[in-house]
């Protein structure tokens, strides 16, 4: 995931938006909204939306109003997101393309040209990337007595062959990418009607994650950004017998939310301004 955003994501963002003048800040803005904050993991389009209002907002209150003007808005992005839930490349052009001509439309298909370079970024760059320690054994112990399906807000065709390059798919019955919604409504239509809520578990190492187990009532089982290893172990060892024995619930569950959410601050460390 680092991997991604600071190789494909970032770069890509700092070139098709002009962002030079402050590569450095523009980077440290898309780290923290990505993978160092409650809004890891979330889809790359509310992503950009986020890093250019915190980039805009880290810009001026430096004293840097000529470039921080020169940060483009967002605002047909935050008025598509907010109508759809099917966050990927297709429906974007569809939307671009829908918008005619005009500045709607120039924003959408810049956002557009930003996420396929992003992909043409990742085919290059992400290859024979090994899963985190444990990750092999804590899916074939699961496969054993549960039905394991992928949900993920990256794009159907990376996902997919990221999983496949490692033989992690034989352990696996539904990939699901962002093509198909977020990922609540992805567990919604993966498990509603086919499993008690006692009997479906998250694994996730993003907010995003909890909230959607939350919506579907599901457990929840955190990986603790940078300490993947242990985590992934510790659902090898522990958790997954208790998801199993039906033990997992109450306690257990919540101090291991306790643990996830303390390692996500809300606020970047270089904002000693709050918002009221």
């Amino acid at each position: 995931m680092a991997l991604k955003h600071r190789k494909c994501f970032a770069p890509a963002w700092v070139e098709l938006y002009n962002l030079q003048a402050c590569e450095t800040a523009a980077r440290e803005v898309w780290d923290f909204v990505n993978l160092f904050s409650r809004t890891r993991g979330c889809n790359r389009f509310i992503a950009l939306i986020q890093a250019t209002k915190l980039l805009k907002k880290r810009l001026e209150n430096t004293g840097n109003h000529q470039t921080a003007r020169a940060v483009p808005d967002m605002k047909a992005l935050e008025a598509w997101v907010h109508r759809e839930t099917r966050l990927g490349n297709p429906v974007l052009a569809e939307a671009a393309a829908a918008a005619g001509s005009g500045r709607e439309s120039e924003e959408l298909k810049r956002v557009l040209d930003w996420s396929r370079k992003v992909n043409e970024n990742v085919e290059q760059v992400v290859q024979q990337v090994p899963p985190f320690s444990g990750v092999r054994e804590s899916l074939q112990n699961l496969a054993a007595f549960a039905d394991i399906i992928v949900v993920s807000q990256t794009p159907y065709e990376a996902i997919s062959r990221e999983w496949h390059q490692h033989g992690l798919d034989q352990f696996i019955r539904l990939i699901a990418g962002q093509e198909l919604g977020t990922k609540a409504e992805h567990l919604a239509f993966g498990t509603g009607g086919k499993y008690a809520s006692d009997k479906v578990l998250m694994v996730g190492d993003a907010p995003g994650d909890l909230q959607a187990a939350r919506e579907n009532g599901a457990l929840f089982y955190p990986i603790i950004p940078g300490q993947e290893g242990a985590s992934w172990k510790r659902l090898h060892t522990e958790a997954a017998a208790r998801f199993y024995q039906g033990t997992y619930t109450g306690a257990y569950q919540e101090a291991l939310v306790q643990e996830f959410t303390a390692n996500l601050p809300e606020h970047p460390p270089w904002d000693s301004v709050r918002d009221s």
